[in-house]
């Protein structure tokens, strides 16, 4: 098991859901804590709570968005960003297509705890890989906060 296997099992042994944990990673990853921000991808859980797109698929954009995205009046987007999220959602896409039938919660997970347990820590492990991929593919020194990166 790598580090961030581990730290991605803890994060889930403590009840973080898919969205806490992606944001939780990057976060970490630029050695910063916001408990605000980690807050509010509970609203990404469990497919927006309806089994809707997956928390993984809808954090992992945020996660890139808070990259690459505007966040201030004197802050312009990275100009892959649009890039990027197709990079991200393209692949997701089509893996959880051929592994689970579909995008949505309910397509992966089924509101089953043994198919959770099972399924979701693997592929919020892939995401976070992918994630690392395709910021790094565009330049994105994840370990530099945004505002540092584009400066």
């Amino acid at each position: 098991m790598t580090e961030e296997s581990f730290r991605i099992a803890e994060l889930l042994l403590d009840d973080f859901k898919c969205s806490h944990v992606l944001m939780r990673l990057a976060l970490e990853a630029q050695g910063r804590d916001d408990p605000d921000l980690v807050r509010a991808m509970s609203g990404l859980a469990f497919g927006m709570g309806q089994g809707f797109n997956c928390g993984a698929l809808s954090a992992g954009c945020c996660v890139i968005g808070a990259y690459a995205g505007r966040g201030g009046d004197n802050e312009h987007e990275h100009p892959e960003l649009a890039g990027m999220l197709d990079d991200f959602a393209g692949w997701f896409n089509a893996a959880a297509i051929s592994q689970y039938g579909g995008i949505n919660c309910s397509d992966i997970m089924k509101f089953d705890e043994a198919l959770k347990r099972e399924r979701c820590p693997a592929l919020i492990i892939a995401c976070w890989g992918k994630i690392k991929d395709t910021l790094a593919d565009h330049g994105v020194d994840i370990t530099a906060p945004p505002s540092e990166e584009r400066s």
